[in-house]
């Protein structure tokens, strides 16, 4: 990957600690391979915690491909940190996440058709919608995050429509297109100038997370599919430990 200079805004200005949160989704894909109880998805979040992640994520989707409704009920109840839930904005999907309070709500597009997410949402279409679904998770104590592509327009719409967050998606630069991390940069900049708080994640490894994790305005880094794949090898412990040793090198001085 091109290196870049991350460094535009002062050391003050963003935590020096970069959160990261472990997605689970691909242990319960695992687990859904035989649609049996194991390996259970809760007991990774646990594995992970103990590891050193500050957080879960995991992704509910319409179609339950991985995760299913019981592993978001236990993961609610269970996790010590904090658990940050992504779906899609669906009555059925605001409802629950409204009963169940997580401490973070990430909205995200989904097609049912795709693999994995392939981009950001789009903040221009459905936006009294978008805007009505922010609010009631607010109003329910939620903290509400939106998944989009690193554009200047997606992030002032993302602050217009009322969400505390965003998520910039990292696929483009995951995938090696050179002109992807400037535009993480800028986007991640302008996120935190407004007064959102910028997230990121989509593809990264332990192989091309530094130059996403020395952008300073980034305060947190959701990343499930690599570390779960590296955990085959090494153990789920080592795999988040070696995540987190290459975020922090990224971020000293």
């Amino acid at each position: 990957m091109p290196s870049i200079d991350t460094s535009s805004r002062e050391a003050s200005a963003a935590p020096r600690h970069q959160r990261l949160y472990i997605n689970v989704d691909h242990v319960a894909t695992v687990r859904q391979a035989r649609r049996g109880r194991e390996p259970d998805p809760v007991l990774a979040a646990r594995l992970c915690e103990d590891a050193g992640a500050d957080g879960i994520t995991a992704h509910l989707r319409e179609d339950r491909r991985h995760i299913l409704d019981d592993d978001v009920e236990r993961l609610a109840r269970e996790v010590r940190t904090v658990f940050n839930l992504e779906m899609a904005l669906t009555e059925e999907m605001v409802a629950l996440a409204v009963r169940l309070r997580p401490h973070q709500v990430t909205l995200v597009p989904e097609r049912r058709e795709e693999v994995t997410t392939e981009g950001g949402l789009d903040v221009t279409r459905d936006t009294a919608r978008l805007r009505d679904g922010l609010a009631r998770l607010a109003d329910a104590g939620i903290r509400t995050s939106l998944f989009i592509d690193p554009e200047p327009s997606a992030v002032d719409r993302s602050r217009e429509l009322g969400a505390a967050a965003i998520e910039l998606h990292t696929g483009r630069y995951a995938h090696g297109d050179e002109r992807a991390l400037a535009a993480l940069v800028s986007a991640a900049d302008r996120g935190a100038a407004i007064g959102l708080f910028v997230h990121a994640g989509h593809g990264l490894t332990v192989e091309n997370v530094g130059p996403v994790a020395a952008i300073l305005a980034i305060e947190e880094l959701n990343i499930g599919h690599s570390i779960v794949s590296r955990a085959i090898f090494v153990g789920l412990r080592e795999a988040v430990a070696e995540m987190r040793r290459a975020m922090d090198a990224a971020r000293r001085p």
